[in-house]
């Protein structure tokens, strides 16, 4: 396990399946301002690694006010439960997603792929529409709407030292029909990450990309592939 590690001033990757556990997709935190914001949470096994590595980057776990979840798999939202319990955070998702996690539909949020639950969990804030501004201080986060992988997947952005960096979770798929996973409306998100023409790339299993060739190469060799 390699720890988290630095991506962008005041931005980190804490979790992952080379940092916490295989299981997990990428789990992000952010300095904005006072506040922390997570950006998923993993698969629900590591929760304790990712608050150690929170805590080893001197950061307080309880100024996480905010985490955001990209959409309803396990990997993603496993140890939302946990922070929300322990440190108080305010849990946010698209509504087309919302329904997985407040049933803990075993399939939809592929938790029997995992050979795990999932619990019920009510959301406090429910992203409507094509996309917006989360506001935290001084600090704005971007997300934008970009069904595919699943009908309520979002991708974050922020601008900070003359850098945008996109949070582009699981760009790759799969797309199956469990997963209510639709390809057009996937190719029309690429071109809509394409547009917003990012400096950096955290993709939800497979990395970090850190310039705006190499992001651009990424999102269209799935596009060739898809």
């Amino acid at each position: 396990m390699r720890g988290e590690k630095r991506i962008e001033e005041g931005i980190f990757i804490i979790g992952g399946p080379d940092i916490t556990s295989p299981d997990d997709a990428a789990v992000f935190i952010m300095e904005c301002g006072n506040e922390l914001v997570m950006i998923d949470s993993g698969a629900g096994r590591s929760y304790e690694t990712l608050l150690g590595n929170i805590e080893r980057l001197f950061l307080d776990p309880y100024r996480i006010s905010t985490l955001i979840l990209t959409h309803c798999h396990i990997d993603h939202i496993g140890s939302a439960p946990f922070f929300r319990d322990r440190f108080g955070c305010t849990l946010v998702c698209h509504e087309l997603d919302a329904g997985a996690i407040e049933s803990g539909d075993p399939v939809a949020t592929a938790a029997s792929w995992y050979d795990t639950e999932f619990p019920p969990t009510p959301l406090d804030r429910k992203l409507t529409g094509d996309g917006g501004i989360l506001k935290y201080g001084d600090e704005e986060i971007h997300w934008v709407h970009t069904p595919g992988h699943t009908p309520g997947s979002i991708s974050l952005y922020i601008d900070r030292r003359g850098k945008r960096i996109l949070f582009g979770q699981d760009i790759h798929g799969p797309f199956l029909s469990s997963f209510r996973s639709d390809i057009g409306q996937w190719r029309r998100s690429m071109a809509t990450l394409l547009d917003l023409n990012a400096d950096i790339l955290c993709e939800g299993h497979f990395g970090i990309y850190r310039s705006k060739k190499s992001v651009e190469s990424y999102i269209r060799g799935y596009l060739r592939t898809y």
